[in-house]
């Protein structure tokens, strides 16, 4: 993997770099307010860990001082005794999940060895927006994408993995520890991204409404969406073949897809429920509220301005050109673009505060 980089946590990605054996060169860069790139030495790099020879559950020993902070923000936010109990409800939820990467979550949580791992591994909070746009620089198709979530740490906890499948190598935007697959890119192939839509409504109230969700999950063994999405990178080997996976397999609860292939019209977006799926095909937009199901709601901030302002600023050619408010806002904690064809992306963390990385520059292998 060629890596111009941007973003890692300064020593811990020279160590996780050299635990892997990787001989890419990295350099550092930051966008400031007026959009220029300069080069930083106090923003941290985002660690880039190969683990295309190894199991998943390596990242714990690659990074531990990023699950400290990830599991430290969680206890403040959640509390010990609810993740305790989170933990214990999600350990009993994946014995009867038919999902193959269970024994991976639990070898994760024995390595991690604190209450979190489990819960963490099968959270579905956050809020999103991405956008398919014909790439105006580089040509192809490109896929443009934030991931909003008020827990802070995940901006500057952001790893990024190479893995590998039966179909090939892929590039996977995540956290230690988490064995789904959120937000990813495989040169040749495609890249796809999660959005979450709203909660079930009750007419009672969020916690109701957060309740009533968590019940139906519990009453089914589908795969989770983000467990699903590593399956179609490991499995698929063209957007059509994505497609047609993320669109017919059941999944435990709704879900937003948004894929981008390599030839002109190669992009979706698919709005899952558990068992049922519409797509609306083309250079297209999404955020957490439902577009071609009637149901009423929205996730985070302000979706339908948020999907209005991607819809609007998508085709910008400058680097991260598109990421200004309200796709920006004080719960982004990713902001991520890719090119499936040439296989160059740019990621970056963000807290609450502003950018909490680097800026990392690659190609995927």
């Amino acid at each position: 993997m060629n890596c111009r980089e941007v973003p890692s946590l300064a020593d811990l990605c020279i160590a996780c770099l050299r635990l892997f054996g990787s001989n890419d060169r990295v350099k550092t860069t930051c966008c400031t307010e007026d959009g220029e790139k300069q080069l930083s030495e106090t923003l941290p790099d985002i660690p880039l860990i190969d683990l295309r020879s190894r199991s998943t559950p390596h990242m714990v020993e690659a990074c531990p001082a990023l699950i400290d902070d990830i599991l430290h923000s969680a206890t403040r936010h959640y509390s010990r005794p609810g993740i305790q109990i989170a933990d214990m409800i999600s350990r009993r939820w994946l014995a009867r999940c038919d999902t193959p990467y269970k024994y991976e979550i639990a070898e994760i949580a024995r390595r991690i060895a604190r209450p979190g791992a489990t819960m963490l591994n099968l959270s579905f909070e956050w809020a999103c927006t991405t956008s398919v746009n014909e790439d105006p620089l580089a040509g192809g198709i490109r896929l443009l994408r934030t991931l909003d979530w008020p827990l802070d740490s995940l901006g500057r906890t952001l790893i990024t993995l190479i893995m590998t499948g039966r179909m090939g190598d892929y590039v996977s935007i995540t956290w230690p520890g988490f064995a789904g697959v959120l937000t990813a890119v495989a040169k040749g192939r495609f890249a796809v991204a999660i959005n979450q839509p709203p909660l079930l409504r009750t007419g009672l109230g969020r916690p109701a409404d957060w309740m009533a969700t968590r019940a139906r999950v519990w009453m089914r063994t589908a795969l989770p969406p983000a467990h699903l999405l590593r399956k179609v990178m490991e499995e698929c080997a063209s957007f059509n073949e994505a497609k047609e996976m993320l669109t017919r397999t059941p999944v435990a609860l709704p879900v937003f897809y948004t894929l981008a292939g390599l030839q002109p019209g190669q992009g979706c977006v698919i709005e899952r429920k558990a068992d049922s799926a519409r797509i609306r095909e083309g250079m297209v937009t999404a955020a957490n509220h439902w577009v071609d199901f009637d149901h009423p709601g929205d996730r985070g901030r302000n979706s339908e301005d948020r999907l209005s302002a991607m819809t609007e600023l998508n085709t910008a050619a400058e680097p991260m050109g598109w990421l200004v408010a309200p796709i920006l806002n004080p719960d982004t904690r990713v902001a991520f673009e890719a090119n499936a064809a040439t296989g160059a992306f740019r990621v970056q963390g963000w807290e609450s505060s502003g950018p909490a990385t680097n800026i990392l520059e690659g190609t995927a292998p």
